[in-house]
């Protein structure tokens, strides 16, 4: 069995004995249960995800560093960052749009029973400017131990950019950076193997605590989600890549599908970069010039799946508190959340925190946030997914237009163990 078999093997076991220990005991674990939820299953997946966040910073830098140093005369690194950053927000652009139609179509919100409304206290997004500012470190050290993404991207280009135009007396240390990405590139060839069971072990803890009961209670609104994350995830990415690259979708499914599942099962675009990373290289044959720096800026500003969240939440709210916010506002959600995704960050729940800001911006109540929170971690499971998906789908697109795409490896449809 290949190793994205085992994976999509653990994460179905996972999801099926989580749901059956949620349903035949619910919040009631006998002592022994809930001592192996916590202390076996819940450490082994927080032990995992622990591993895979410890390579992020050290792989983005470096293989950023590597690319960058060692990209081709006639590539032109602004062209690349132009077209990528422009790609990201067209998609984002295109998943809210068709977030806003279709939840105007099935009407989510309207006749919903919310008795079992909670409270949502938002935090202060910050400005424009701060935003801005925030991009540029001040202390590169400081940036990583924070593990800000657009930091390390900005600061990696710089010395990459350094190393390539200092000629000679770079070579040593390009090397050295060299051999430190073919050491991280292993690291990440040794978790997979341990990933079925970490996958597992994730999904067994979640399942048993979340169960489907909140499903059920809003699944309209959930399934409204589901639906357009499918939509633009199996339509609107296929359709981009045959309308501006000529390749088959098909084959690129095929070959992300060990991304997308880690993605799926961590709900974090940030922890699963590592696998994207390998990926993109080496099954869909991205040049790593340029993978090493759109996957890192798509883990970073790519939320098409967060995008969508926004769309259809602010028509569920608006429905169910009876407020019509008309075009110009729908217009505004569409501006506000597509600039806000630049901003959001590739962690679990940070969605939540950006819908706040797109609901503020058009007067609907912040407190109805708390309507949606308690199928949020599920849905932020497939929206994650297709976040990876958009990143795979980008970095091929800009690939395969800089020529620097290896059409051998992207036809190879054969499921190889390579990250």
């Amino acid at each position: 069995m290949t190793l994205s078999n085992k994976i999509l093997l653990g994460m179905v076991a996972g999801v099926v004995l989580g749901s059956l220990l949620n349903a035949a005991f619910g919040q009631q674990l006998t002592p022994l249960l809930a001592w192996l939820l916590d202390s076996v299953f819940d450490l082994v997946g927080q032990v995992f995800i622990a591993s895979l966040k410890v390579l992020v910073v050290p792989l983005v830098f470096v293989s950023l560093v590597v690319g960058t140093a060692t990209i081709s005369p006639g590539v032109s690194l602004g062209k690349i960052a132009t077209k990528t950053i422009g790609f990201y927000l067209l998609t984002t652009a295109l998943a809210i749009t068709a977030a806003v139609i279709f939840a105007n179509l099935i009407d989510p919100g309207t006749g919903l029973d919310r008795s079992f409304e909670g409270s949502f206290t938002a935090p202060l997004p910050p400005t424009v400017k701060e935003v801005l500012i925030d991009i540029f470190p001040t202390n590169p050290i400081a940036a990583m131990a924070e593990g800000n993404m657009l930091q390390i991207i900005v600061f990696a280009l710089l010395v990459g950019v350094a190393l390539a135009q200092v000629g000679t007396p770079g070579t040593a240390a390009l090397r050295f950076f060299e051999s430190i990405n073919d050491v991280n590139m292993r690291m990440v060839t040794i978790l997979m193997h341990l990933a079925p069971w970490g996958v597992f072990a994730l999904l067994t803890t979640l399942f048993s605590a979340e169960g489907f009961g909140a499903i059920i209670a809003l699944g309209k609104y959930f399934f409204t989600v589901v639906g357009v994350l499918l939509f633009h995830a199996v339509v609107v990415y296929p359709l981009l890549l045959l309308a501006l690259t000529r390749l088959n979708p098909l084959t690129l499914f095929k070959n992300i599908r060990p991304a997308a599942l880690f993605g799926f099962s961590t709900a974090s675009s940030n922890a699963t970069l590592p696998i994207t990373l390998g990926v993109v290289e080496n099954r869909l044959g991205v040049n790593p010039s340029i993978g090493s720096f759109t996957v890192p800026l798509g883990a970073t500003i790519n939320m098409d799946g967060s995008a969508i969240l926004q769309g259809v939440a602010t028509v569920f709210i608006a429905q169910a508190y009876g407020i019509d916010i008309g075009l110009s506002g729908y217009l505004a959600v569409i501006a506000t959340a597509t600039l806000a995704s630049i901003g959001t960050a590739g962690v679990p729940g940070a969605a939540l925190i950006m819908l706040a800001m797109v609901l503020q911006q058009v007067g609907l109540p912040v407190e109805g946030i708390a309507l949606i929170i308690g199928v949020d971690r599920l849905l932020d499971m497939i929206r994650t997914a297709v976040n990876i998906t958009g990143d795979c789908v980008v970095s091929t697109v800009v690939a395969h237009s800089e020529g620097l795409l290896d059409r051998a490896v992207y036809d190879d449809v054969s499921d190889r163990d390579r990250y």
